[in-house]
């Protein structure tokens, strides 16, 4: 069944970042997608250079504002946030978060908590961390970490399989019921992602490819939080999910190019062939 997301992050006219990464592979799905931009950027900062503006935290939420005055939030299943481009925009989110859940009590709040990864370390203002550990965190139902980050919202230093599982459950105590873990490195030559509730913990791992990936963590996120959505259970989102940003990378890989090959790998995100094994670890 068709799900509505208010998707509140970054965008990028070059490239597929933030909600230019979520928003073509949800309508895809066949869901509706609300995008609220945070910045508006040439292209992802990982280039070194860009041209933009980073959006006023009063302006983003005129956006929002105009949508709750099309008298819509009760229709309104998820909340989905990314990079956040600046510190005020956290309030913003969560005031977006709270006028949704008013209007639908069922509806959700998926947080991406992006701050950094072990290689690049924090990428973003250095007072946005703390905020959404302190803040953000607590009020979100789903969370998309990736290790680095998960180390950073627990204090700890997850490296395998044990270790994750035990910063998982301090994450999930801090409020979320549920936790992806993306980008986990437990076997040689495999990355993995680990999703963690009260019901239990599933691990899938798929190839590891040589390259770097802008962009796949927010599809991960907006690809998992729909397929949640639809079928209720961590394990069957974590294939569905696993396996359509798979299919994503490998075209990237195969064609050469530096951005996410979203259109040639249409296919496989809207028919996801599950193909990798789904494990119950706990």
């Amino acid at each position: 069944m068709p799900v509505k997301i208010l998707s509140i992050q970054s965008s990028v006219a070059y490239g597929h970042v933030g909600n230019s990464a979520a928003v073509f592979p949800l309508q895809r799905l066949g869901h509706e997608v609300w995008p609220v931009s945070t910045v508006v950027f040439s292209n992802h900062t990982g280039y070194g250079a860009w041209r933009g503006p980073l959006l006023k935290p009063d302006d983003v939420a005129a956006v929002v504002t105009g949508i709750a005055e099309r008298g819509v939030l009760g229709s309104c299943d998820a909340v989905l946030s990314g990079y956040q481009g600046g510190a005020g925009i956290a309030s913003v989110i969560l005031d977006a978060v709270e006028q949704v859940k008013a209007a639908n009590p069922a509806a959700t709040y998926t947080c991406d908590p992006v701050m950094g990864n072990a290689t690049s370390g924090c990428f973003v203002d250095p007072a946005i961390p703390p905020i959404i550990r302190e803040l953000v965190v607590p009020r979100a139902d789903i969370i998309t970490p990736n290790q680095f980050e998960l180390g950073f919202l627990t204090d700890t230093s997850p490296v395998s399989l044990a270790s994750t599982l035990e910063s998982a459950d301090l994450a999930l105590a801090m409020g979320p019921s549920t936790v992806l873990v993306t980008s986990v490195l437990f076997t040689e030559g495999s990355i993995g992602m680990l999703a963690v509730d009260g019901d239990g913990a599933w691990l899938v791992e798929t190839p590891r490819l040589p390259m770097k990936a802008n962009g796949s963590g927010d599809i991960t996120a907006a690809l998992f939080t729909a397929h949640l959505h639809e079928t209720g259970s961590a394990a069957s989102a974590l294939a569905r999910t696993a396996s359509s940003v798979f299919a994503v990378l490998k075209a990237t890989l195969e064609s050469g190019e530096r951005e996410l090959r979203l259109i040639a790998a249409q296919d496989a995100i809207a028919h996801p062939e599950c193909e990798f094994e789904v494990r119950q670890v706990r």
